[in-house]
């Protein structure tokens, strides 16, 4: 088998074991691995690269690049990804500004573009477009889920928060347009935020009976360890970004008892998900997070699609897109009209592994085949 991974800045990494396939199929992954937030994107690139190394297959050649969660230099590097590598697919960014200045230009100039992560709402409404998958979700999903889950649970005044950037928005309009009742206040912070002693004190003046908040990678850390020393003694909820294996292992103690809103779960009971979480584990030595989930469905999807067409033939290996035959680790999967997922969204639990340390528990399912509000808005 061959398998090539381009990393940074020309380094190549290659395995070969003889070559079977004549028609080489490029894939240019950007995504962050470095500053802030950077295990988002290692995770999304290790469950990707798994489902790739466990096909057997010898015509991909993966080229990966660190965007830094900058939007400019993301953009620079699709460009060079379209004109000097001419790749056939892209995939791989995490954060939904860095979605808003990529996609657009990505799949107008006829280059697939597969989300194994930002799913923000444009993209999914008024800016769809034939060539743009979502294999993730759409942003509002898994709050949207945690609103109806906390509604069922006679929470009446939550409160919420998130970052100031197109997934923080949606976040917070997912979860109330499930929600359906009144909230206590909606606090939007700064990307990249590290210091909530503000935001906690507002939190502690207000009336609310519960905390719902989006804060993924290391503000999740910052303030969940601010939170457990504040003594603000409410209810804690939010969606998978906030509660990774990652992050909860982080906070330490004071994540258990959090519940948290996602499309998976690595204790899921089915075929696919077995096969993934165990090669993860195997050679990462870590339990994976829903974004190395997702960054594995991607792959595998493409890689169904593939057995079927080429990208080259743009009409057939879009369609072979669209069915996604493919074993999801997440059970069942379908697409939408606007090409998002159709999935369930679970809860789950976090508590005391048996090492001691908290680790991610499913309990049950929050809301069935739940489809975003803006395919309504998708003239596909």
């Amino acid at each position: 088998m061959k398998t090539l991974a381009r990393l940074g800045l020309g380094l190549l990494i290659s395995s070969s074991m003889g070559l079977a396939h004549a028609e080489e199929v490029k894939i240019g992954m950007i995504t962050t691995l470095s500053g802030g937030g950077s295990h988002l994107g290692v995770d999304v690139r290790d469950g990707f690269m798994l489902a790739i190394e466990q096909s057997g297959r010898d015509d991909i050649e993966v080229l990966i690049q660190d965007d830094a969660r900058r939007p400019d230099l993301a953009k620079s590097l699709s460009n060079e990804f379209m004109q000097r590598d001419e790749v056939d697919i892209m995939t791989g960014i995490i954060w939904s500004n860095l979605a808003m200045a990529v996609v657009p230009s990505v799949v107008r100039q006829g280059t697939f573009y597969l989300s194994p992560n930002a799913g923000p709402s444009d993209l999914a409404g008024r800016m769809c477009h034939e060539n743009y998958f979502n294999v993730a979700y759409q942003n509002d999903n898994l709050h949207g889920a945690m609103g109806a889950y906390m509604r069922e649970q006679g929470f009446e005044k939550p409160l919420l928060m998130a970052p100031n950037y197109p997934a923080g928005t949606d976040a917070l309009a997912g979860f109330k347009h499930l929600y359906e009742g009144e909230v206590a206040d909606e606090i939007y912070t700064q990307l990249g935020q590290t210091d909530y002693a503000a935001e906690i004190a507002q939190i502690r003046a207000s009336d609310a009976d519960s905390l719902f908040f989006f804060l993924p990678g290391g503000m999740g850390i910052s303030f969940m360890k601010q939170w457990a020393n504040s003594g603000v003694d409410l209810p804690v909820f939010g969606p998978a970004f906030s509660f990774d294996e990652i992050i909860i292992k982080a906070v330490g103690s004071a994540a258990i008892g959090t519940r948290n809103t996602s499309s998976w779960a690595y204790d899921m009971e089915n075929d696919a998900n077995r096969v993934f979480v165990d090669g993860f584990r195997e050679a990462h030595d870590r339990n994976p997070t829903l974004y190395a989930a997702q960054g594995y469905d991607t792959a595998s999807l493409i890689l169904s699609a593939l057995d079927k067409a080429h990208p080259d033939d743009q009409d057939a290996f879009r369609e072979a897109l669209r069915e996604a035959d493919f074993a999801s680790v997440r059970g069942k999967f379908r697409f939408g009209s606007n090409q998002h997922p159709i999935q369930d969204i679970y809860v789950r639990e976090v508590v005391e592994g048996d090492d001691g340390e908290p680790t991610n528990r499913l309990v049950g399912i929050a809301v069935e085949d739940i489809q975003d509000v803006y395919a309504e808005q998708c003239r596909m």
